[in-house]
């Protein structure tokens, strides 16, 4: 071969090299997506454990006769309140300071409340207690969605936000009857199911402080943007330039104009609010007040049973956040509306329902009747908490996004936690049927409605 050709190939570009750069930033990626998909659904489910544990301690506390049932309607409104003032707050300060340390810190303010109420010696000391509970427990749902937009791309994001809601619908499935079980069947004391919250979010803490990361820049990869061929673009980009630094990114300062930066940023925002304000109550009534609500129903049940039959609200709860982001990626073609409104739909009609179904007598229908209620309610929720928060918020807003609409749920959700305390569950069940049915027309006209650019 001659010089001249042989230097010519020697120059040549090795055409496979960009291919496997890029290859190898994709698969990178993909193990810390599951990585950080992994663990911020079990901090999640984790949540639930000091939180359901008054829910399961009720039963108790109503059967020895010491305090009213009024007066713990009252507490969880106070409960919910400070959850309603955090929500606001902490997506927009995980914006400024980063997930782990909200996370973190919610998640030791959420396991201390709890243990101290499992010891507390009197039951005044409760209300104090459940508001410190309220603010940690709203650290958790906007920096951890942040958390998914982070590392999710949009045309991905449906089927990753159906799957992590998946968390809350399977704590709140299984935390009240495990810190149940463990408080009447085996220390035979309402107050080991606060104990038993706090034990299993301690867990959950140990794990997500050393395993958390914010963003893929943190670990020297390229950021998920809201156009996917962007991460394409950057890879090929990236195989002419020097390795992408780890990024530490320096905090701004905090201003309340934080707190409605994503609502100002899209006005589908704030919709979005108001439908979850008027959706979270049916959801929370049941989460917060389930054993008592069947107890309503079925007076001659026992404890352990009243606390079991809510589960199949719980158990489709689960498999509804899944089907609702699969479809709205799939057949609605990454639009969120859609499922949201017929979700909402059918849980008017599921509502609506409960006084036939509890004039029966049939434990089984009441069953049936909570899985589809479950079924519905947490559809909707996941898609407008969730997915769609994150979506209208953009990875820009997403956490304030998040934490601006799930603070409107918050404040309905209010509701759900103080009107059982005083009104029989038919009153509760057609008055939060009719707010769903509004929910679902003040969203209807958005039906063909999709985020903007960042």
């Amino acid at each position: 071969m001659s010089e001249h050709g042989s230097t010519e190939t020697s120059v040549l570009p090795n055409p496979t090299r960009p291919q496997q750069k890029s290859s190898t930033k994709r698969q990178e990626l993909f193990k810390w997506q599951l990585r950080i998909f992994a663990l911020s659904w079990l901090a999640y489910a984790a949540y639930y454990f000091p939180r359901s544990a008054f829910s399961a301690a009720k039963v108790g506390i109503l059967d020895e006769g010491f305090i009213s049932r009024q007066t713990l309607g009252i507490m969880d409104s106070a409960y919910l309140a400070a959850y309603a003032v955090g929500q606001f707050v902490w997506g927009a300060v995980a914006e400024k300071y980063g997930t782990r340390v909200v996370v973190a810190g919610g998640m030791v303010m959420a396991g201390v409340a709890a243990l101290f109420m499992g010891l507390a010696p009197a039951i005044w000391l409760f209300m104090p207690l459940m508001i410190v509970q309220g603010l940690a427990q709203s650290t958790g749902w906007s920096a951890l969605s942040k958390n998914i937009a982070s590392f999710f791309t949009i045309r991905a994001r449906g089927r990753a936000m159906g799957f992590f809601s998946t968390s809350y619908a399977f704590g709140g499935l299984v935390a009240t009857p495990v810190t149940g079980w463990v408080a009447y069947s085996v220390f035979h004391s309402w107050r080991w199911a606060f104990i038993a919250g706090a034990i299993a979010i301690a867990v959950a803490f140990v794990l997500f402080i050393v395993f958390q990361r914010n963003s893929p820049q943190e670990i020297g990869l390229p950021g998920i943007d809201e156009d996917p061929a962007a991460l394409d673009a950057e890879h090929v980009r990236g195989t002419t330039r020097a390795p992408i630094p780890v990024v530490k990114v320096k905090a701004e300062r905090f201003s309340a104009r934080d707190l409605i930066a994503a609502a100002r940023h899209d006005s589908m925002v704030l919709k979005l609010g108001i439908v979850y304000f008027l959706l979270k109550p049916a959801r929370y009534a049941i989460l917060l007040w389930g054993p008592v609500l069947v107890l309503d129903a079925m007076p001659h049940l026992d404890a352990i049973t009243a606390i079991m039959v809510p589960v199949a609200f719980g158990v489709t709860g689960v498999i509804a956040p899944v089907v609702a982001g699969w479809t709205s990626d799939t057949l609605f073609n990454a639009r969120r509306v859609p499922p949201s409104v017929i979700s909402l739909g059918l849980l008017v009609i599921a509502l609506a329902l409960w006084q036939v179904v509890t004039a029966t007598g049939s434990l089984t229908l009441i069953v049936i009747l909570l899985a589809f209620v479950g079924l519905t309610a947490y559809g909707a929720d996941a898609m407008i908490s969730g997915v769609a928060a994150v979506d209208f918020g953009t990875s820009k807003h997403a956490a304030g996004a998040t934490g601006f609409i799930n603070g409107c749920g918050s404040l309905g959700a209010i509701l759900g936690g103080l009107l059982p305390g005083f009104f029989p569950g038919v009153a509760i069940f057609y008055t939060f049927a009719a707010a769903a049915l509004v929910a679902a027309l003040i969203l209807a006209p958005s039906w063909n409605k999709r985020p903007t650019a960042a």
